[in-house]
């Protein structure tokens, strides 16, 4: 797998986070002073549609600063906003004041709830002093703007230091914004340095901790047998689903020795512990994992393998019934060539007649021009191009 590139990851972020044009890192003159900025926000804490008590408030934020209007739409902890007056499950109508601090500065909210549904405006102050601080760990002439997004996703100074004492100084902007909004703490990188990882990328880290790849994850592949796989395998390998249930399954199938790229294969094209037991049971039991593989690319079904032994034809291999998928045998045709008259065609000349294009409707035309070719012959006909027309010009002659 081709490295991880952290710029898409951080574009992919930022358009997310940001879908009306903040700006970062830009090179604005650095706060001297505490400035507010004013917004509006909309908050849900979704207990009716999740049907469960809320943890959070899932809210979006606008707000409007010098030539730009910025947007932001990120999950609160309850327990962070100080003075809420009512909880998830909510049923009147309320007018509500709370606060959100954050070492960046502070946010004031006011508006009313209707049940679980929020609305109002807000107001945030930055902090001099954590700009002043932010300047002495090298993060100098912050915007505005810059100061809202790490108050919003609270990126501390502590987070910043600890970061360094692992050995991560001098990180991007970016790269603070996305470790914090992804979890790529400080806690996640001395588990990863416990089990192996040493000196991760930043961007790798993000990746990680977006796909799911945990501490946890990495010590049950452990047991399984899978140690020190590269950061790209374990993302591939959260990415399509190749789960230790999935690695126990298959070996419970009978297949030990499967590598991490087989079992992302069968993972992407679905061969599942079911379909390789249906297939078993149609008595291809010594199934390769290429053969697995090549059946479900190809759209060979046990639908379609029944249906072929149906029409006569006992256990065809399965590199036969893959050829038979990629150029076009179906049931149907099959069934349609024994209406005409032409039974128990063996399955090499069935894909040979569709290679070159033999049609039903072009054997009932010939059949209506008075031809009655043999299977070979047809072949041979539509080899040398001989179609209806060209009989029917003979016969005129």
């Amino acid at each position: 797998m081709a490295k991880l590139a952290f710029t898409g990851i951080v574009v992919a972020i930022l358009s997310f986070w940001m879908p009306f044009g903040l700006f970062v890192g830009s090179s604005e003159t650095p706060a001297a002073q505490a400035v507010t900025i004013e917004g509006t926000w909309i908050g849900e804490f979704q207990t009716h549609r999740w049907r469960e008590i809320s943890e959070t408030l899932w809210i979006t934020m606008r707000a409007n600063t010098n030539r730009k209007r910025h947007g932001f739409s990120l999950n609160l902890p309850i327990k962070d906003l100080e003075g809420l007056a009512i909880e998830p499950g909510h049923l009147g109508d309320t007018e509500v004041q709370f606060e959100l601090p954050r070492e960046a500065g502070h946010f004031a909210f006011e508006g009313r709830f209707k049940r679980d549904t929020g609305s109002g405006t807000f107001v945030f102050t930055t902090s001099e002093t954590y700009v002043q601080a932010m300047g002495n760990l090298g993060y100098g002439g912050l915007s505005d703007d810059d100061v809202l997004l790490l108050a919003l996703h609270d990126v501390t100074t502590q987070f910043i230091e600890e970061l360094r004492e692992l050995g991560y100084a001098d990180l991007s902007f970016d790269d603070l914004v996305a470790m914090t909004i992804h979890g790529a703490t400080p806690a996640f990188i001395r588990e990863m340095e416990a089990l192996g990882y040493d000196g991760v990328d930043p961007d790798r880290l993000v990746a990680m901790r977006i796909h799911g790849v945990s501490p946890a994850f990495l010590r049950a592949l452990k047991d399984l047998g899978f140690n020190r796989l590269s950061i790209d395998k374990l993302v591939a390998m959260r990415i399509h689903g190749v789960t230790p249930e999935f690695i126990e399954a298959m070996r419970a199938a009978g297949y030990e020795r499967l590598d991490v790229d087989g079992l992302v294969a069968m993972r992407i094209h679905g061969v599942t512990p079911e379909f390789m037991q249906a297939v078993a049971d149609l008595g291809y039991a010594d199934a390769s994992l290429d053969d697995l593989t090549a059946l479900r690319i190809h759209g060979v079904t046990e639908e379609y393998i029944r249906g072929v032994e149906a029409l006569g034809y006992d256990r065809p291999s399965l590199d036969r019934l893959v050829e038979m998928r990629i150029h076009g045998v179906t049931t149907d045709y099959i069934e349609e060539l024994a209406d005409l008259g032409y039974k128990n065609i063996p399955l090499r000349k069935l894909i040979e007649m569709r290679i070159h294009g033999i049609s039903t409707r072009y054997i009932e035309e010939l059949n209506e021009a008075g031809l009655r070719p043999s299977v070979d012959k047809l072949i041979e006909m539509r080899i040398h191009g001989v179609d209806v027309a060209f009989v029917k010009a003979l016969k005129d002659n």
